[in-house]
């Protein structure tokens, strides 16, 4: 009796949800936390949150928005994020339209009722790509170069801003430049930088949202927490021929299996008096390595540092343009907990590329690197990029967070990704790309020391 009494009590409501619809309002605030705003008045329980509001939190900020559909808009610290429309038509989906806008941070989506009946009519805009859903829970981040996406359950569509697939546009953007996601495509994601049209498929080691803003511990939970299961072998992701074929996992081969001779028994032999011999000196890896995973300017693919890659020692790599960048799996780091550091550039690998034109090498002056320790580890980062006997000046600047990775901020002129290593963060590694300069394209990779 209990069961049926349920049963029709969520009858009733979907009723009642299919006879109405709303415009205007798009939901309703039902946890804050920190500093947080909604447009320009402080966030508080029960506050409705209205088409056009923009919301944003500080860095210890939380605010959860149960939408008027019964879905979910979380948002992380240090984020922004805009309700740019809300309407929702219960009897006629059609006239149901939804779009959503991250400016910058860590945002979660959870799909209501109107948007999982009319999927056709939702948009989620970055700064740079545009989402549309398969499905119903993904986590976005993004910044002003770079977004990416992770899915919880459901799926995702996603596509930078080109040709048709504008930010003024409406529903998802699909065609020949778009690549899907989905929950069951474990330890993967989707990642869109400033000047790209189609997606890369990345392992979402280091770079899941999830990693960079962790959710707290009451965040609701999907059904499949796929942003922070392991990854799974490249076979399972699943994608068409034509899209697979860039792929960037599939860039680092696989080495082939090592084969065990047969164990041969030796005769006997009489033991001769024990020689003392010096223990052999043991010389550590470095704990950050960086390489090349594809040909560029004329260098091919570094066979010794995919090795590596596949060797099980490194993990977590990042890949920006050409370059890779990873850490020990078992990595001596530990964070300092106060006080600032000067390293000194060690090793450097660098090109221009012109639009239209075959990238050249190039090299690397003038470089600093500077960062303060702290609960807010902050870094700073600057250097002259020369080729062709024209001098490009780089900086950069971002956070350095507890587990030693690094990230620039949206403000820099230059995306930064990288590492600390080594006990009380004596080593350093990060890799680059710059588009400031109209036209022209500059990646590197860069070895730090002090």
């Amino acid at each position: 009796m209990f069961s049926r009494s349920i049963t029709n009590f969520a009858i009733a409501i979907s009723l009642f949800w299919c006879t109405f619809a709303w415009a205007g309002e798009a939901g309703t605030v039902v946890f804050v936390a920190g500093q947080v705003q909604v447009t320009n008045q402080p966030a508080v329980l029960n506050l409705a949150v209205q088409e056009g509001d923009e919301l944003t939190t500080g860095a210890d900020g939380y605010i959860y928005v149960k939408t008027i559909d019964n879905g979910f808009l979380v948002l992380r610290p240090n984020s922004a994020a805009r309700i740019v429309t809300y309407q929702v038509d219960g009897q006629n989906p059609s006239n149901t339209h939804v779009k959503l806008e991250l400016l910058k941070g860590v945002v979660r989506s959870i799909s209501g009722d109107a948007v999982k009946h009319a999927r056709q009519n939702f948009r989620f805009n970055t700064p740079v790509a545009a989402i549309g859903v398969r499905g119903t829970d993904f986590i976005v981040y993004s910044d002003e170069q770079t977004s990416r996406v992770v899915v919880v359950s459901g799926g995702v569509v996603m596509s930078g801003f080109v040709g048709a697939c504008s930010a003024d546009g409406t529903g998802p953007c699909e065609g020949g430049t778009s690549r899907e996601l989905f929950a069951n495509q474990r330890g993967v994601l989707l990642e869109v930088q400033r000047g790209q049209h189609m997606p890369q498929l990345l392992r979402s080691t280091g770079l899941s949202p999830d990693q960079i803003v962790p959710p707290r511990a009451d965040e609701p939970v999907g059904k499949v927490a796929a942003a922070i299961l392991p990854a799974l072998p490249v076979a399972d992701v699943s994608l068409d021929a034509q899209k697979g074929a860039n792929v960037l996992l599939a860039a680092v081969p696989v080495p082939p299996p090592v084969v065990t001779p047969p164990v041969v028994t030796p005769p006997p032999v009489v033991t001769p008096p024990p020689v003392v011999t010096p223990p052999p000196v043991v010389i550590s890896p470095p704990e950050v390595m960086w390489g090349r995973w594809q040909a560029v300017a004329g260098a091919a693919p570094d066979p010794a540092f995919l090795a590596k890659l596949n060797g099980g020692t490194y993990a977590a790599p990042v890949f920006l343009g050409p370059y890779a960048i990873a850490r020990l799996a078992d990595p001596t780091f530990v964070m300092p907990t106060d006080g600032q550091a000067s390293f000194q550039l060690a090793a450097s690998d660098a090109f221009v590329q012109k639009a239209g034109q075959t990238p050249i090498s190039a090299t690397i002056q003038n470089a600093y690197l500077n960062v303060v320790f702290g609960n807010n580890a902050t870094f700073t980062t600057g250097m002259t990029v020369v080729a062709a006997n024209t001098n490009y000046l780089l900086t950069s600047s971002g956070t350095v967070y507890t587990q030693g990775n690094f990230v620039s901020n949206a403000m820099s002129d230059t995306v930064v990704r990288g590492y600390l290593g080594g006990a009380q963060a004596t080593e350093a590694g990060y890799l680059f790309q710059n588009t400031s300069t109209p036209n022209v394209t500059i990646n590197g990779a860069t070895k730090w020391s002090r």
